[in-house]
């Protein structure tokens, strides 16, 4: 009888080794294939620019290929779904923002999906500076109180453009304008090559985009920049101030930043979760993806998986108080 039990003792520590060395064989071997980075929005945009410039770096740190993959539409939701609906397995991840996994839930009501709870948060990449920018054909001022004092003038005459509905342009403007008390018209666009066209081109007066996007078009003089919306002044355009240091009515403490992240889909083992984190940090630290980042106007920013996860949960509850004040709602 005690031979047999010994037997089955045996037998029973066997088997949950062997369990234990086959789960940890497929998981710290990832990736044994090429890695799929969904993206909400199209080449050329400010989430593009991002992950252009991590996708070489990562393919090297990972020891396989990193393929962007364009979904975009619906404000990022339609690349949230097919990332939410992936198989686990770590070789498909989307490139999120505070905008798809924060305030789409909040403006979009019927989301086939939650942005917290479908998603493991696996590590952000960087926050991202947005700057006040105007086209000086259609709103010729010169300061934020001149376009203030304009708007306010011309009630519901002025059209803004962004990159969709509920992304962080169309979120900042939005808190900008119940801020300020202003009554301006949202033009929602695919993307922020087509937004900041509209603008250069007249067709819309205004946008608050990303420092990276206005650029080009800021060096050429094709736009103006009126205030940047950190609560800090931005290293690549350090000669524009921060709305929140203009010190008009609404704008103390204005910060409307946000983050860009990566996402994986919920069930992810844990070790591919950490052994990404990791590879990204060590990307982010290198000094030439920092320069580069920080060229464009945007900051590295290096968290834990749980660390992230609890940035998404707390900017999640942010901007869904911006939504409700701004009285934002898609459906």
């Amino acid at each position: 009888m005690h031979h047999l039990l010994r037997v089955i003792a045996a037998a029973t520590v066997a088997l949950v080794t062997t369990t234990a060395l086959a789960q940890t064989g497929h998981t710290t071997d990832w990736p044994r294939q090429p890695v799929t980075l969904i993206l909400g929005f199209p080449a050329g945009s400010g989430v593009d620019v991002v992950a252009r410039a991590v996708q070489e770096p990562l393919s090297q740190k990972l020891g396989q290929p990193v393929v962007i993959d364009y979904k975009a539409g619906a404000a990022g939701n339609i690349a949230s779904e097919y990332v939410a609906r992936a198989k686990p397995d770590g070789y498909t991840l989307a490139l999120g923002t505070a905008a798809t996994h924060g305030s789409n839930a909040a403006i979009y009501k019927k989301l086939p999906f939650d942005v917290e709870t479908d998603f493991v948060p696996v590590a952000p990449l960087i926050d991202v500076s947005n700057v006040l920018t105007i086209n000086p054909n259609v709103v010729n001022v010169k300061t934020l109180q001149e376009f203030v004092e304009l708007v306010k003038a011309n009630p519901g005459k002025y059209n803004y453009a962004s990159t969709g509905n509920g992304a962080g342009t169309h979120m900042a403007f939005a808190e900008f304008n119940a801020r300020l008390g202003l009554n301006m018209v949202h033009v929602p666009y695919k993307g922020g090559p087509e937004a900041i066209t509209s603008v250069v081109r007249g067709e819309t007066c205004c946008i608050m985009n990303q420092v990276q996007t206005v650029l080009p078009h800021y060096k050429a003089g094709k736009v103006r920049l009126l205030g940047v919306t950190t609560a800090k002044s931005v290293a690549a355009v350090k000669e524009v101030a921060p709305i929140a240091a203009s010190h008009l009515p609404g704008t103390q403490g204005f910060d409307s930043s946000i983050w860009f992240g990566i996402f994986a889909p919920k069930g992810t083992d844990n070790a591919i979760v950490h052994k990404l984190n990791t590879a990204l940090r060590e990307v982010l630290e290198q000094p030439d993806i920092r320069q580069r980042f920080e060229s464009q106007g945007n900051t590295v920013r290096l968290e834990t998986p749980e660390q992230f996860r609890q940035t998404v949960h707390k900017d999640r509850t942010k901007w869904a108080q911006v939504v409700k004040d701004a009285k934002i709602s898609i459906d």
